[in-house]
C-alpha cells in the first residue's frame, strides 16, 4: 500500500470514528448493558455494518456554535410541545377532518450531514413524516397533517426552511454559514431598498 494510500485510509477511518462510537453506544443502549461483552459485540457490529453496508464518508464540520445550539434546542422543544397540542386538537376537532399532503422541500444550504439533521428533526416535531430523501437534488419529502390550501403548504415549506437555517447556524460548516450570512444581507438590503422606494 503506498504511502498516499495509507493517509487517505487514516484519514477515512478517523472522519468515521464519531460514527463507530455512536453505533456501539446505541447497540448497548439497545440491549440496556453497559459491560465489557456488549461493547465487544458492539465494536463487532459497527465493524460489520460500516465495512458491509458502507455509504460515502461524512466529513464533519468540527464546528459548533455553542449559542446557537442552545437556541436550536429551545427552539426545538418549544415546537414538539406546540406540535403535539396542534395534533391532539386537530384529532379532537370532530368537525372536520385534518387536511393532509406530501410536500417537497428543496434545502438551500445542506450537505448530507446537515440534511439528515433536518430530516431528524422535522419527524421528530408532531404532525410530519420525512416520506423520502433524495439526496442528488438535496430535497425531502414530508407528509404533513393540517395542510387545507397552499398557504398552508408555503408555511410548512417555510418551517423546515427555518429549521434548515438554524442547523446550519449551530452546526454548519463555515462556508455554509457565509452562504446563509450573505443570503440574509442581502434579503436585508433588498427589504431596506423596498421600503425608501416606497416613501418616495
Amino acid at each position: 500500500m503506498t504511502p498516499d494510500a495509507k493517509r487517505s485510509l487514516w484519514r477515512a477511518t478517523v472522519a468515521q470514528l464519531p460514527f463507530l462510537i455512536w453505533l456501539i453506544v446505541l447497540w448497548m443502549l439497545l440491549w440496556g448493558q453497559f459491560t465489557v461483552l456488549s461493547a465487544a459485540t458492539g465494536i463487532a457490529v459497527a465493524l460489520i455494518v460500516t465495512r458491509v453496508f458502507r455509504l460515502p464518508t461524512i466529513e464533519l464540520p468540527g464546528r459548533i456554535n455553542l449559542w446557537w445550539t442552545a437556541i436550536l434546542v429551545v427552539q426545538f422543544l418549544a415546537a414538539v410541545v406546540h406540535g403535539s397540542l396542534s395534533v391532539a386538537a386537530q384529532v379532537l376537532d370532530l368537525r372536520r377532518q385534518p387536511g393532509a399532503a406530501i410536500i417537497a422541500v428543496p434545502l438551500r444550504y445542506a450537505d448530507d450531514l446537515v440534511m439528515t439533521h433536518v430530516a431528524v428533526t422535522a419527524s421528530l416535531i408532531p404532525g410530519s413524516l420525512i416520506v423520502e430523501a433524495d439526496r442528488d437534488t438535496r430535497t425531502l419529502y414530508l407528509h404533513v397533517i393540517g395542510v387545507r390550501s397552499m398557504d398552508d403548504v408555503d408555511r410548512q415549506r417555510a418551517g423546515v426552511l427555518r429549521w434548515e437555517r438554524r442547523i446550519v447556524r449551530a452546526l454548519g460548516n463555515p462556508s455554509q454559514v457565509k452562504a446563509l450570512r450573505a443570503d440574509r444581507d442581502a434579503a436585508t438590503r433588498g427589504t431596506v431598498g423596498r421600503r425608501r422606494d416606497g416613501r418616495r
